[in-house]
């Protein structure tokens, strides 16, 4: 083949390296603007898992690559004054310069030709010089071919809200530094790592009204570093941060990361009647914010990809085609955990009130690739250090011989109501009651669940009047009969070491509804009842359409929430959900999709919150003063104009002025028109929010799968309680099987059950057989 490749970055040098060792017959041109051996930037940082991945693709760089590389375990956060180190995160690191150097010698010498000082302006052109069967377009963030082409690679760029400037010093950094630093216009952060003997990189970072409160877009190249060295003084012992980058002017050095995802990556275009490929690898293609320092991990890997597809017996169109649909789901899942990465770093000072133990913790688990137990794999003695600061500061007393419990297992306590642990059985309707009246099935099965080892059961949404009701199956409290039915499931579960908890609601324009063993969500064949919500807008096609709600019927709402909240505490609950999500009546009025209304409980989010903070506030008033209340949101519609995280935090900032005491974030199911984003633990983020930015407690809930994901939530402070609902209906057992599987003895397991916890035990830790 012969294949050019424009900019010879890491990308583009290495999968000319690549193509070249394949077969000696290719005709490979790297075509690139700077001189020979010159580059800009300072170093970069990879993971012992991709230094593997250069073994396998090509020894001889490895080895070289592996020999200029400094190598570190530890990472030091450096916070409120205080330094922790974490270990066993595996790092290596390189200047860019000597890494490219590395990589233009390797081509040399398998005799890719390289061009420098050359600025592609008409890449046609080039391939029709070259007579090119492959072009490369491995031009950089900025790839002018990739700007040229958008209707073919579809590109969807978004510029990150901070900005950083990349720096160097003479300060030698014996790990991996996260340094952060506040002065009286916001936070900074550095991040700073040794990338050759006497050389460090030094990035600086800030959020961009931080920037503009500093005044640095005003200042000299100069000043601007001035700045920084000053802030971080204390960091760099006397030594200057340097600048390569003389060809920028003023503050142009400090730039905004752009994050770039294309939706295709081949452009076929017409050289000489011949149909040329034009493909975007590395930062042309995609980038990864540099928090997780996986730019040049991609690009690498992008080159071995496409070096490995092009060797099978394919066309070149079927192995674009399979490179494309590989690749992109490895870079997605690269972006998503940049996303989150970046997203945290833009955001510190969310975190500024958490202690340094619990501030560098989520920190380090800020991308979701790391988890709990990944870092007791990687520094199984600071993470027990941890744990024993975590269960102190939930009010714990270990002996020095005790050992710590994982977050999840540490008690919890909201008012008067203490959790033995953080973990919930969530709100899930059973569609088994009778005229609203739970029976057997209802004690049984949240019974099980308290056996189970939940901290906290909480019952199905109970309707506060008949048309309250989701289904004709659903559970009601509008009456004495319904109350004592419940008083018996309450007294149960509390038995079987559980607190108890009920979410009561009003359907609203999702009643009368099928089972949801039956047609989910379509209306009843017969017997239906009329509909109520903020507007007169059905929530399917096949949905009646509600009537608006009016004043008068408000009342009469309001009241009955009020009358269930009074039978709730007759029949011992230890605590009360308001259920204002989902697209249910209080929902209906929150989402602006859903309250078109022109009076005064439409319009401004202060005036859709009206109705709900009436009835919430109706409900505290009779509440018990001792015991907490809840109130369950969706965070986000996933539709286009309606509720957005920034407003769930100004919503759960009202729920506490009323006097909530937690906020159970959920999201979607407001319209049918919804389009989600699923993954483990996909709603996490939002509960971190509303946590950290509105001061309230949360329960975060949504693809919780394992104990390792609720460790995680809980210890990085990004909710209080982590709530399952399929997890438990799959397994009533959950946190008991979880602990067993950690390893954790500590629980307690009914007395009729300890042989069954001796077996699991054994059985989840026993050796694997090797045959």
């Amino acid at each position: 083949m012969k294949i050019v490749c424009i900019g010879g970055g890491p990308a583009g040098l290495y999968f000319g390296l690549l193509m070249k060792l394949q077969n000696p017959d290719n005709d490979i041109v790297v075509v690139e603007r700077n001189r020979p051996y010159d580059t800009f930037g300072w170093g970069v940082v990879f993971s012992d898992a991709t230094m593997e991945n250069l073994r396998q693709a090509d020894p001889v760089s490895a080895q070289t690559i592996g020999d200029a590389f400094n190598h570190w375990d530890d990472i030091e956060t450096h916070f409120k004054g205080r330094a922790i180190r974490s270990k066993g995160h595996g790092f290596i690191g390189i200047g860019r310069k000597k890494l490219l150097n590395i990589l233009q010698a390797r081509c040399e010498e398998v005799g890719v030709e390289l061009v420098f000082e050359t600025n592609v302006e008409d890449e046609i052109e080039v391939a029709r010089k070259y007579n090119a069967d492959l072009v490369i377009a491995s031009d950089g963030i900025n790839s002018r071919i990739r700007n040229k082409y958008p209707e073919s690679y579809q590109p969807d760029i978004d510029e990150r809200n901070c900005r950083f400037v990349w720096l160097g010093t003479k300060k030698v950094f014996d790990a991996f530094n996260f340094i952060f630093v506040e002065n009286e216009h916001g936070w900074f952060q550095a991040h700073a790592y040794r990338f050759e003997d006497g050389l460090s990189t030094f990035i600086v970072e800030t959020p961009n009204e931080t920037w503009e409160k500093a005044g640095i877009e005003n200042m000299s190249q100069e000043e601007g570093i001035k700045y920084c060295e000053a802030l971080f003084a204390p960091y760099l012992d006397g030594n200057e941060l340097i600048s390569n980058a003389s060809h920028l002017r003023g503050s142009a050095i400090w730039i905004r990361f752009p994050r770039v995802i294309c939706n295709n990556w081949v452009h076929w275009a017409d050289v000489d009647n011949k149909k040329v490929p034009f493909v975007l690898m590395g930062d042309a293609a995609h980038t990864a914010h540099f928090s997780i320092g996986s730019g040049t991990k991609l690009a690498l890997e992008d080159a071995i990809s496409l070096a490995e597809h092009l060797k099978n017996d394919a066309t070149l169109e079927q192995a674009l085609e399979e490179y494309s649909a590989a690749r992109s789901v490895d870079v997605l899942r690269i972006q998503n955990a940049a996303r989150n990465s970046t997203e945290w770093f833009e955001n510190v000072a969310r975190y500024a009130h958490m202690e340094p133990e619990q501030f560098t913790y989520s920190m380090l688990t800020r991308s979701q690739r790391i988890s709990h137990e990944n870092l007791r794999l990687r520094d199984a003695e600071g993470i027990e250090q941890f744990e024993r600061w975590f269960a102190q500061q939930a009010g714990m007393t270990l002996s020095a011989e005790q050992t710590p419990p994982p977050p999840m297992f540490t008690p919890y306590a909201l008012r008067d109501m203490k959790l033995k642990n953080r973990i919930v059985f969530a709100p899930t309707l059973m569609y088994s009651a009778e005229n609203g009246v739970v029976n057997a099935f209802h004690q049984n099965h949240y019974s099980a669940r308290a056996l189970g080892g939940a901290a906290l059961v909480m019952a199905e949404m109970t309707a506060v009047t008949p048309e309250g009701r989701v289904t004709p199956g659903c559970a009601g409290l509008w009456n004495d009969e319904q109350m004592t039915a419940w008083r018996e499931v309450v007294q149960q579960v509390q038995q079987n070491g559980a607190c108890m908890g009920i979410q009561l609601g009003h359907a609203g324009r999702r009643g009368s509804t099928q089972r949801g063993w039956e047609n989910v969500n379509k209306p009843l064949q017969s017997d239906n009842w009329d509909l109520l919500s903020a507007s007169a807008i059905a929530y399917d096609q096949d949905s009646a359409t509600p009537a608006a709600i009016t004043r008068e019927q408000m009342d009469t709402i309001r009241d009955a929430f009020v009358a269930a909240t009074q039978r709730a505490d007759q029949a011992g609950f230890d605590c009360i959900e308001l259920q204002a999500a989902h697209g249910y009546l209080l929902s209906s009025f929150i989402s602006p999709l859903t309250n078109q209304r022109t009076d005064e409980f439409g319009g401004s989010l202060e005036n859709r919150m009206k109705f709900p903070l009436e009835v919430f506030t109706a409900m505290r008033a009779v509440w018990p003063e001792n015991k907490p209340m809840f109130v369950r949101i969706s965070a986000t519609d996933w539709a286009e104009g309606g509720t957005t995280v920034d407003e769930a935090v100004e919503i759960a900032r009202l729920f506490k002025a009323a006097g909530a005491d937690l906020i159970d974030v959920s999201s979607g199911e407001v319209v049918k028109a919804q389009k989600p984003i699923y993954g483990r633990m996909f709603q996490t983020p939002f509960a971190d929010r509303v946590r950290n930015e509105a001061g309230i407690a949360t329960m975060a809930v949504g693809a919780i799968l394992e104990a390792d994901h609720a460790n995680s939530i809980i210890a990085a402070g990004r909710a209080d309680l982590c709530a399952l609902s399929r997890g438990f209906l799959a397994n009533p057992n959950w946190p008991l099987h979880e602990a067993a599987k950690l390893g954790y003895h500590q629980v307690a397991w009914p007395k009729q059950y300890q042989w069954g916890q001796d077996w699991l035990e054994r059985n989840e830790n026993r050796p694997v057989l090797q045959g």
